[in-house]
């Protein structure tokens, strides 16, 4: 009986270890992204609404700096809360915004990255009728129609995140998705899963396996194309674009791998209870991450990073935003083919 005591006292000390470390994990994490999230997505939005010439590139570079900014202006919140031992002190209406920006954050972002796939594809594909057709203007309404579609994904979380009072006065900001102050019954709980398995599920394929291969069908067309036409150089560009998306894709893939796996039949089993008990902190801090690191892509992956970079910080980014140079080979090439052929371009 002693001995099973202190093999309890152990594991009781390894775990609050554990979870423990998993906190300051997760704040120092937290705090590193809302630092350079604030300052680096507010430095581009600063250039990219205010001091660039607008394009279509600039018009969806701004839309994701945006998302990025509200998402890590928020940070201070969760890293807050983390602090205080899960206490949430801030009230219910500030709970139910933390969790819903969170996901608007997410869902935004993959839109856009979804959109600007499919707009380089269009480019590639259809140059002289895409030359005439592009506009700021256009695309700053397409811009806003998927915050409309973000915002209607992420607005469940308005409804169900909920502020309790547990034991020892602490306020937990939790997910209550049966809308009840009462857990006990069966089929109060059976609501609260298949509510939550339709968020997981939805989340998966709304934010994650759809748009993923939406852009990889893109860029797949966008490879192919300029293979053919032998544009290696046009391909360039591209290459911040790319590195946003797989970015993005490395961010959340974990996160989204984790929840699934929260959801799943294994779930109750000890070794999957400690799975995901360390992994979720992680996944998470990981995907949080995501909102600071476009800033640092715009300036080191945009083409000719040093020379412009040395210029000004203005420059680095109207290169990384750039789209003249791949429309203008390509139209171009477009356009001389078809005088060659004697024939009038579509528009």
């Amino acid at each position: 009986q002693k001995q099973l005591r202190s093999e309890n006292s152990t594991a009781h000390d390894f775990y609050s270890g554990l979870q423990k470390s998993m906190h300051v994990l997760s704040m120092v994490v937290y705090s590193i992204a809302c630092l350079l999230g604030v300052t680096g997505n507010g430095l581009v939005i600063w250039i990219a609404g205010f001091k660039m010439k607008k394009t279509v590139n600039s018009v969806w570079f701004l839309n994701l700096a945006i998302a990025d900014f509200i998402f890590t202006f928020f940070l201070p919140l969760s890293i807050a809360y983390t602090a205080l031992g899960f206490h949430w002190p801030f009230g219910k209406l500030l709970c139910k915004l933390n969790s819903t920006i969170a996901f608007l954050n997410m869902f935004a972002s993959v839109f856009l990255l979804t959109v600007i796939s499919m707009d380089r594809c269009v480019s590639v594909a259809f140059p002289v009728w895409s030359h005439n057709r592009r506009s700021p203007e256009l695309a700053a309404r397409i811009a806003l129609g998927t915050w409309v579609l973000a915002l209607l994904l992420s607005s469940p979380y308005l409804v169900f995140r909920d502020t309790v009072v547990g034991s020892r006065n602490i306020t937990s900001c939790y997910n209550n998705f049966a809308l009840s102050d009462d857990y006990s019954s069966e089929a109060t709980r059976r609501l609260w899963r298949m509510r939550h398995k339709a968020m997981i599920i939805t989340r998966f394929l709304c934010g994650f396996l759809i748009p993923f291969t939406v852009i990889l069908i893109c860029y797949s067309i966008v490879a192919v194309k300029l293979k053919r036409r032998q544009l290696a150089n046009s391909a360039k560009p591209y290459r911040i674009i790319i590195a946003v998306t797989v970015s993005f894709f490395l961010c959340y893939f974990p996160y989204h791998v984790f929840s699934l796996l929260e959801i799943s039949k294994n779930s109750s089993s000890h070794e999957m209870k400690m799975a995901l008990y360390i992994g979720i902190p992680l996944v998470s801090s990981l995907a949080f991450f995501n909102s600071c690191i476009n800033p640092i892509l715009y300036v080191f992956v945009g083409p000719d990073f040093k020379e412009k970079f040395r210029q000004s910080i203005l420059s680095t980014f109207e290169g990384a935003f750039s789209e003249e140079s791949v429309l203008g080979s390509l139209t171009s090439r477009r356009k001389s083919r078809s005088a060659s052929e004697v024939e009038v371009p579509r528009v």
